[in-house]
Parts: structure tokens; sequence; C-alpha cells
């Protein structure tokens, strides 16, 4: 028996299901933003304390950019469910999970530092290899989807 799901309806089921994940995600950036600090590049991050000179690129302190990132979640989320915006919010996410390839690398690097702990070592290990398929998957949303022939 053939599938009565058009390409349209499994590519607006697979936007549904990663604009939940992204809002589960943008959530626990506000519930719990310890779980993301260590993701945020360091120099990406102003320093306050005047230890340190701070780049170009570090406006935002680690916790800011927590909650930054927590919002363009959301944002792009709410993108996604709406067929006008998706492929443009798609292709967003799309350079938002590549971006974050980054920040997870550098994470992986302080977990396995003499400081790093086993736990960190874990969920970081893991954490990484998980931006492919994310990555593959936002693009798959940015692909037109061509309309189905009228029935005569």
């Amino acid at each position: 028996m053939l599938s009565r799901w058009s390409g349209r309806d499994t590519q607006t089921l697979s936007a549904v299901a990663m604009s939940a994940l992204l809002l589960a995600s943008a959530g626990k950036h506000f519930e719990d933003p310890g779980f993301f600090g260590p993701v945020v590049p360091d120099f990406l991050c102003r320093d306050d304390s005047g230890e340190q000179s701070n780049g170009p690129l570090a406006v935002l302190s680690r916790e800011e950019w927590v909650a930054v990132s927590g919002l363009l979640e959301a944002g792009a989320a709410v993108g996604l469910l709406v067929p006008a915006t998706r492929r443009a919010a798609a292709g967003c996410v799309t350079v938002m999970f590549t971006l974050f390839i980054a920040g997870h690398l550098g994470a992986l690097r302080r977990a396995y530092s003499p400081d790093g702990t086993p736990g960190q070592r874990r969920i970081h290990s893991l954490r990484l290899p998980l931006q492919a398929p994310l990555i593959a998957w936002a693009w798959s949303l940015t692909k037109p989807v061509p309309r189905k022939p009228a029935r005569p």
C-alpha cells in the first residue's frame, strides 16, 4: 500500500520535530545555563575582572551568550513552524549548528585536559558527533518540496 503522505507532509513533520527539539533546548538554556556554558568559546566571552584583555569578539559574558543562543534557538523553532519562513529558518539553524562545532571542540579539549572530569569527557564526547546529524537534518529542511500534481 502506498503512503498517502506527501513530501510536504513529511517535511512538515520533520520541521515540527526539529522545532520541538530546539524549544526544549532553548528552555534548558534558561533552566540549566551551566550545561551550555562550556560550549561557548573563550574568545567570545567578555572578562570584566580586568585580569585579561578582551578580544574584539568578546562583547558578551558567557552567561549572556548562553541566553542569546537560547533565544535564537527559540526564534528558529518558531520560524520552522511557519511554512513561509521554514527554509530560511532551516538555513539559519544549519549555520548555527555548524558554528556550534567550534564550541564543542573547545569544550571537548577542556574536558580532556588535566582539569577535566570523566563526566565532562563523556558528555562532550557525545555532544560533538551529534552536530553532524543535526546539521544534515536542518539542511534537509532547506530543500523545496515539489508540489503534487493535481489529480485529474
